[in-house]
């Protein structure tokens, strides 16, 4: 038996990167998975390759009623949802005095409002299904600070928060919130990025989106006595500086 048999998923920013993996991983496991994007001709790409397992929705996680239209769909395609990976973000460059107030905004609506509706539109859902398990994909920005990403920091921070206390809000419901935080992985957001970034880790190299994908697997599935938690996929990069050569006596 796979560790998903039987359990209907949604993922968001589904179409590509580390939400493409999510959804193939969730699929290889034994879920149906309602796939969630703005990026339609990718989403309907992944969903034909993937096959009757999946449906795409193409919905904007900002948008109560594509929220609203998501779920209807998951049920009606495969019945009561009991997974739910939020995982469609984006990032905006730029020292704090430089971004404009309006992009600022529009982060914070993807990264974190989104994550807010979606987990308040599926809950009812989950209830119908016996309870469920909340991802919230946040990132290790939502454990330290980063300079010219001042709007992307505070939405990751602020998520992490958000799923402290919807754990502690849905947790007589069955329902687990965890949140899940990668550092440099392999995506199109990080496309031009060079490997300097990941030099200094005990792991130096970016990871990829199967290992994030394996460990949303690993909370969906087997991570039966943790919620509220976070869980970080990072190569290292947030225990710390390494001394490579200590000075000598």
């Amino acid at each position: 038996m796979r560790k998903l048999d039987g359990r209907v998923a949604l993922v968001t920013g589904g179409a590509r990167g580390i939400g493409a993996a999510v959804v193939r991983a969730f699929v290889d496991e034994g879920a149906c998975v309602v796939i969630t994007d703005v990026l339609s001709e990718e989403g309907r790409a992944l969903q034909e390759e993937l096959g009757e397992a999946t449906w795409f929705r193409a919905a904007d996680v900002t948008s109560e009623d594509d929220w609203a239209a998501a779920i209807t769909e998951a049920e009606r395609e495969f019945g009561p949802v009991s997974v739910l990976a939020n995982n469609a973000g984006i990032v905006e460059f730029g020292p704090l005095e430089e971004t404009d107030p309006a992009v600022f905004r529009r982060v914070m609506d993807v990264n974190l409002f989104g994550p807010w509706l979606g987990m308040r539109a599926v809950a009812p859902s989950m209830r119908r299904a016996g309870g469920g398990v909340i991802l919230n994909v946040s990132s290790t920005a939502g454990l330290m600070g980063y300079a010219s990403l001042s709007a992307y920091v505070a939405s990751k921070w602020g998520l992490r928060g958000l799923t402290k206390a919807a754990a502690l809000d849905l947790a007589a419901d069955g329902i687990r919130v965890c949140s899940i935080h990668p550092g440099p992985i392999s995506t199109p957001m990080t496309a031009g990025m060079d490997d300097s970034i990941t030099a200094s880790q005990p792991i130096p190299r970016f990871g990829t989106p199967q290992e994030v994908a394996r460990m949303a697997v690993f909370l969906a599935a087997d991570a039966t006595y943790s919620t509220g938690s976070e869980f970080v996929i990072d190569g290292g990069a947030t225990t710390g500086s390494m001394i490579l050569n200590p000075p000598q006596d």
